[in-house]
């Protein structure tokens, strides 16, 4: 994908500041969201409802994977689940945002500048922080409404998911 400005003999290739910047931003956005590391690398699913998306088809859907899990792990209970479905859908509408915005910019990779290919991957940059405070916001709400034990719980299972994400990187 990144083309070498030049390589130096017994040293290692050196991109030119374009293939650089744009291999920066990549790096941020896998570190900041494995979901989008991995929409990446994968055609943009195409758009269903709700909790059937990717499902219909047999695929693995990473994003209703990780609800299903987190809502395991945290224990979600009955009276939670409200708080817990905002929470839910604030992670699918950001996945399918962020879906969109990678096939976009796929649909335009031939014609795009250098320029227009760091301004895309700011645009995803920038709909991912904004999913992010949603949820933030979204999961404040349910984690207020947990008790301490549920709390602590919480706390473990994102401390745990981080470390994992990190590992793999």
């Amino acid at each position: 994908m990144l083309q070498p400005r030049h390589s130096i003999p017994g040293r290692k290739t050196v991109l030119g500041p374009a293939a650089a910047s744009a291999f920066a931003v990549m790096v941020a956005l896998a570190m900041a969201n494995p979901v989008l590391a991995q929409q990446a690398e994968q055609p943009a699913p195409q758009a269903m409802p709700g909790h059937m998306h990717g499902q219909a088809h047999g695929r693995h859907d990473p994003v209703e994977a990780r609800i299903a899990e987190l809502h395991q792990k945290l224990q979600i209970t009955p009276e939670q689940e409200p708080q817990w479905n905002a929470v839910a859908q604030i992670m699918r509408d950001s996945q399918k945002a962020a879906a969109e915005l990678i096939q976009e910019k796929r649909q335009n990779e031939a014609s795009m500048t250098a320029i227009d290919d760091l301004r895309a991957y700011a645009d995803i940059a920038e709909n991912h922080a904004a999913g992010v405070r949603k949820l933030a916001d979204a999961f404040g709400t349910l984690y207020a409404s947990m008790p301490d034990s549920q709390k602590k719980v919480a706390d473990e299972v994102f401390r745990q998911h981080k470390r994992r994400s990190m590992r793999h990187r």
